[in-house]
């Protein structure tokens, strides 16, 4: 993971997933040149079967003798309680695997593993959200070794990226594998649902399911917290309480598909032109959920491309091999910025696997396949979709020709229809396994790491002191100007008793505000800014600076970049929600930027959220009320129209609007935690703020707390 330099290999690293022995072993039979891993803790694919410390120093050995690199996944948001359990675990993995380099989403990790005595690469992964050119000079600072960019990138911003790229700084980038429809880093969709965090690798992907559009039922709404018009770009709703004269809840009507539900992102011969962007060091293969049969067939083929770009042979190989490997249907996405594909398809199929048949119902009841393809002793099949909770997987015992007839002995709870479709997601061949076989004996025959050495390291990474909490003002957050000073004046006295600040998202729009406002007003910056609109944001925080305002909040810890290394005593710089912090090593990085406070993540429970201002370095602040998006998207939505409000198969509503280059999915029940806010000011937090946001015209009334995790668990 060293920097781009004069020695380093021109062609990038072919980088393969392993979420189990066999998955790292066919790695290592196509020749990989490196493969990247999860452990039982602290990866963001807990789904995945994972790795512990002995199996992973056995395969870190056998990979190192062939001259191969292994990198560790600990890329998962990291709670108060758990900056010692990461200690450790990083010690442990630079006492006995040394891998090459880890993987980590959280910035306080950056510190936490160098205090651990890990000497190797630090990566940040694509939830750390670092998505401009400003962004790498800001993740260099701090330490970071690779930046592992956007799957949303299309090359031309592939290239804005590497040209920009500081010396000492590799960048990674997927060229294959499951596409995410939210931003990484950017969805609390299963997290907002029920506590499982996609930043916690736990996500459920409600994604995945199929979503209806509702029939309009009753009138437009009335009173005074109706919107003042469609689309309005923001308006008062009151401590996030739906506001009143909704219509009543509609039922699902119009179309329904699979509206969020991606392709597999799949560049394939489009490769070739990324030969040439400087710093670009690997080409990424996601699937650590996936089989041995997938990471042997994609890694064959990225190979072929990699080092044979010009023949049109080996183009056509790799290409074949790559509808071989059992993945979803493949999508370029916006990689071509002259035309750029959709990468949901809601009226198609988007289920990983290859359509084997389909569901046969024997006139005793039973359920048979007669199969597309000769299946395999061991293959793996899956009756229906992923996201029907009945939905079977299921090993083949014995061969079975094209057009043979197997019987499926499945669950009664899980008898399908006739016609259900049944996918192949897992082979078997022979040869492949005679390969597996010998790399098996192989790593069988290196000796077990000493029994000695598994005792977990004692002690914790050194923390900084925390702060006393001091009392700052709140914070009324809208999209759009409002009335100028009036909009100032309703927010000052919005909480009673309590000073409050103005807020504004900065937009093209919101930074024409008066000059006379400008310095008494908090400037949040986007969630998520792309390199087409950095310079135009550089502009406007420029010219803002200029005017005398000094109040901003950044979303992600390298929008530091966007103002002077060393600030002036009046700068009042504050990490936003979208950072996602958790933890006192996070805080603690923030306070060396020179963030003067910082927001919570509001994903935590109450314990956790309740434990954290004891623990922190800085002023803590916390969102208490609004609409907060469950995710935010840069991918078209054809199908359904913004602010039309949409229906999940439970009975859940949401509705999207696009700001700027971006689509955000908000749930139809507000964030309120404001009967919560007294138990947080006895914590210790010291402002709040409230993200108001107008709802769409006619979105049914739902009587839903809330709370998001805080009554339950971030799992």
């Amino acid at each position: 993971m060293s920097g781009m330099t004069p020695d380093t290999p021109a062609r990038p690293e072919i980088l393969a997933p392993a979420g189990d022995t066999p998955s790292f072993l066919a790695a290592l039979a196509a020749g990989a040149d490196a493969v990247y891993v999860g452990l039982k803790h602290f990866s963001a694919r807990m789904e995945a079967e994972n790795f512990g410390i002995g199996e992973l120093t056995r395969l870190t050995e056998l990979a190192h003798e062939e001259g191969r690199r292994v990198y560790v996944a600990m890329n998962t948001l990291i709670k108060p309680g758990e900056t010692g359990a990461a200690w450790r675990l990083a010690a442990r993995l630079a006492r006995r695997v040394e891998p090459d380099g880890l993987i980590i989403q959280d910035p306080g990790l950056i510190d936490i593993a160098r205090q651990a005595g890990f000497t190797g690469a630090l990566a940040l992964s694509t939830l750390a959200n670092v998505t401009h050119p400003l962004a790498l000079e800001e993740a260099r600072r701090l330490g970071a070794s690779r930046v592992i960019l956007p799957r949303e990138l299309s090359i031309d911003e592939i290239r804005a990226m590497g040209a920009a790229c500081p010396e000492g700084l590799d960048l990674e980038l997927f060229v294959q594998g499951a596409l995410c429809y939210c931003v990484s880093g950017r969805c609390y969709w299963s997290s907002y649902m029920g506590g499982k965090s996609g930043l916690r690798g736990r996500c459920v992907q409600p994604c995945r399911r199929v979503y209806s559009e509702l029939a309009r039922q009753g009138g437009r709404p009335q009173g005074k917290d109706a919107p003042r018009r469609k689309g309005a770009p923001h308006g008062r709703q009151g401590e996030g309480r739906p506001p009143q004269g909704r219509a009543p809840l509609a039922k699902a009507g119009g179309k329904a598909g699979r509206f969020f539900s991606c392709r597999d992102l799949e560049l394939g011969p489009l490769v070739k032109t990324l030969l040439d962007v400087p710093h670009l060091a690997s080409w990424k293969i996601e699937g650590r959920k996936k089989g041995p049969h997938y990471v042997y067939h994609t890694v064959t083929a990225y190979r072929l491309l990699r080092d044979h770009p010009g023949d049109p042979a080996a183009r056509k190989t790799a290409q074949d091999i790559l509808e071989l490997a059992l993945g979803r249907p493949g999508v370029k996405a916006r990689f071509l910025p002259q035309s750029p594909e959709e990468a949901a398809s809601p009226d198609k199929q988007t289920s990983s696997g290859f359509l084997a048949g389909k569901i046969r119902i024997t006139p005793e009841g039973g359920c048979e396949l007669k199969p597309h393809l000769e299946l395999l002793p061991g293959d793996y099949l899956r009756v229906g979709v992923e996201d029907e909770r009945w939905h079977a997987t299921l090993p083949v015992t014995r061969r079975v020709p094209k057009a043979g007839t197997l019987r499926l002995r499945l669950a009664k709870h899980a008898t399908p229809k006739a016609g259900t479709p049944v996918y192949l997601i897992d082979r078997r061949e022979p040869e492949l396994q005679r390969l597996l076989g010998e790399w098996r004996k192989r790593l069988d025959a290196l000796k077990e790491p000493p029994a000695q050495d598994t005792a977990p390291p004692a002690g914790g990474p050194r923390l900084p002191k925390p702060v006393k909490p001091r009392p700052r003002p709140d914070m009324l957050l809208t999209s759009g100007l409002g009335r100028g000073k009036e909009e100032g004046n309703r927010a000052a006295g919005s909480t009673p008793g309590r000073r409050a600040v103005p807020a504004l998202w900065l937009s093209p729009r919101t930074a024409e505000l008066s000059r006379t406002l400008v310095g008494r007003t908090a400037w949040w910056l986007p969630p998520v800014v792309w390199p087409e609109e950095e310079a135009a944001l550089s502009r406007m925080i420029d010219r803002l600076w200029r005017q005398g305002a000094r109040h901003f909040v950044c979303n992600s810890p390298w929008q530091r970049a966007f103002f002077p290394q060393r600030l002036p005593e009046d700068a009042d710089l504050l990490a936003g929600p979208f950072c996602n912090i958790a933890n006192a090593a996070a805080l603690a990085v923030l306070a060396g930027q020179g963030f003067a406070a910082a927001f919570v993540s509001p994903e935590l429970s109450r314990d956790d959220a309740l434990a954290l201002p004891a623990q922190s370095p800085l002023p803590l602040g916390a969102v208490v009320s609004g609409f907060w998006p469950v995710g935010i998207s840069r991918f078209g939505q054809a199908a359904l129209k913004p602010n039309e409000p949409f229906m999940s198969p439970k009975g859940e509503v949401f509705w999207t609007r696009r700001y700027g280059g971006t689509l955000w999915i908000y749930p139809a029940w507000p964030l309120d935690l404001s009967g919560q806010r007294r138990e947080m000011q006895d914590a210790g937090y010291s402002f709040f703020a409230r993200m108001e946001e107008t709802p769409p015209q006619g979105l049914p009334e739902l009587r839903r707390e809330g709370l998001f995790n805080w009554n339950g668990a971030l799992l």
